[in-house]
């Protein structure tokens, strides 16, 4: 990290903590904005980051971006265009599906996601991940592998959202302010 880079980070410190929060393509990312909403209310500043499919219609892309003041961010800058956030003092994978779990636990950064997911855990940034995933998938080798690797990597796992619905036929919460409490803890 620069000098430079260095003493921008800790003045945004001072002022308030800032939060990346990773948005992928799940049917619960519409419900995001509480995630959000729970994060500034904790006294956190938000940007948030979409895998590409998520950018597609999963969630109200213009609703975050008038809850955080930030562009959702999906694809790369250029070297000539400035940083749009601050670096992370910690970041959210919520919802994070067995596709983008996989990838980064294989250090697959094909995408803005991804990439910052490998990125912040080089630098020892907090990551928390609330797992959407249905049970078929959850029994796929690779992803009992991806969890083990992420987890001793010190990535901090909420408990897993298959999604599937309840006998009532409604489908259960997502804990989206677990994540929160995740990397909040010391």
């Amino acid at each position: 990290m620069s000098e430079q880079t260095g003493s921008a980070r800790a003045s945004d410190k001072a002022a308030r903590p800032f939060l990346y929060v990773v948005v992928c393509a799940a049917g619960v990312a519409e419900g995001v904005g509480g995630l959000i909403d729970a994060a500034l209310a904790r006294g956190w500043e938000v940007g948030a980051i979409a895998t590409p499919v998520a950018m597609g219609g999963f969630f109200d892309v213009t609703a975050v971006e008038a809850r955080t003041g930030r562009p959702v961010r999906s694809a790369w800058r250029t070297p000539a265009d400035p940083r749009p956030f601050p670096a992370p003092d910690a970041v959210v994978v919520a919802p994070a599906t067995f596709n983008t779990i996989n990838k980064w636990a294989a250090g697959l950064a094909d995408t803005l996601a991804v990439a910052t997911l490998c990125e912040a855990c080089g630098l020892g940034v907090p990551v928390a991940v609330l797992p959407c995933v249905a049970d078929a998938l959850a029994c796929h080798p690779a992803y009992r592998e991806s969890l083990a690797r992420l987890r001793g990597m010190g990535v901090r796992f909420g408990d897993p959202y298959p999604g599937e619905p309840g006998e009532d036929g409604g489908r259960p919460e997502f804990g989206w302010e677990r994540a929160l409490d995740l990397v909040e803890r010391g």
